[in-house]
């Protein structure tokens, strides 16, 4: 995997990138039964920073990354992203927000299977306007260890390189919110290790970061760890015992 510089791009993290939750629900009508993702959330992530959403599968980490990246929207309280506030934003509104300020690394990686690797990076590069598309794309790509992959169809690729384009994809478009849904759980435990300090240099370089993860070691690097249980923050503050160095990582 080569050198990792910052690829956000300085003219959009300039307008901030500060996330604001002020009494967030989010509930979900399943049959008869009113099903509770999140409730009552007061959340405030300053910007440039690298913060790890921890909880196990059920908690709400998943459901809150959507509220704050606009895929989803509160059933009660007060979401802002880089001084917009999208609570009641209408959907060209929130498409706006997901074209120009936040990016995402799905879980389920989301490829275009028509279109190459390199292509597939291009496309969120392009959709987020910026005119050095192709060249960011490629630049990206070998960022993450795919220099010599840029012609290979998704079904050509194996999970963790799939999982690889998809990081190349968001880091592409140089938007100031990074939202990553386990971006390391595809990959062995050397790649996810190059992933994650390619992350933490986004964030040095002013880009906020929030990763949804449910693995504790992952949380012991970043800036601030927020803690899930059943919809609710049970946690908030520094790794326990401080931040460690990612060659400290293991897992």
């Amino acid at each position: 995997m080569s050198s990792a510089q910052p690829v956000v791009d300085a003219s959009r993290s300039a307008q901030g990138t500060r996330i604001d939750l002020d009494g967030v629900s989010r509930r979900y009508r399943v049959g008869d039964v009113t099903v509770t993702a999140l409730e009552q959330v007061d959340l405030h992530v300053d910007e440039a920073a690298f913060v790890v959403i921890l909880g196990p599968s059920g908690s709400g980490k998943t459901t809150l990354l959507n509220l704050i990246g606009a895929l989803d929207v509160a059933s009660e309280g007060r979401v802002r992203v880089a001084g917009q506030d999208i609570t009641a934003a209408s959907s060209t509104g929130r498409a706006r927000l997901r074209r120009h300020t936040v990016s995402f690394i799905f879980q389920s990686f989301n490829l275009f299977p028509g279109l190459t690797a390199l292509e597939n990076v291009q496309f969120g590069a392009d959709v987020a306007g910026r005119a050095d598309a192709r060249e960011v794309a490629a630049e990206t790509l070998a960022q993450v260890g795919l220099a010599g992959r840029e012609n290979h169809f998704a079904h050509q690729l194996s999970g963790g390189e799939q999982q690889r384009v998809a990081i190349a994809r968001a880091l592409a478009t140089g938007n100031p919110v990074l939202l990553a849904d386990e971006p390391t759980g595809e990959l062995d435990f050397r790649t996810g290790v190059a992933i994650l300090e390619l992350l933490q240099q986004q964030a040095a370089a002013g880009m906020t970061v929030l990763v949804v993860t449910h693995n504790r070691e992952i949380a012991r690097v970043a800036d601030r760890v927020i803690e899930l249980s059943s919809g609710h923050i049970v946690g908030d503050g520094p790794p326990a015992g401080g931040r460690a160095p990612v060659s400290e990582l293991h897992w």
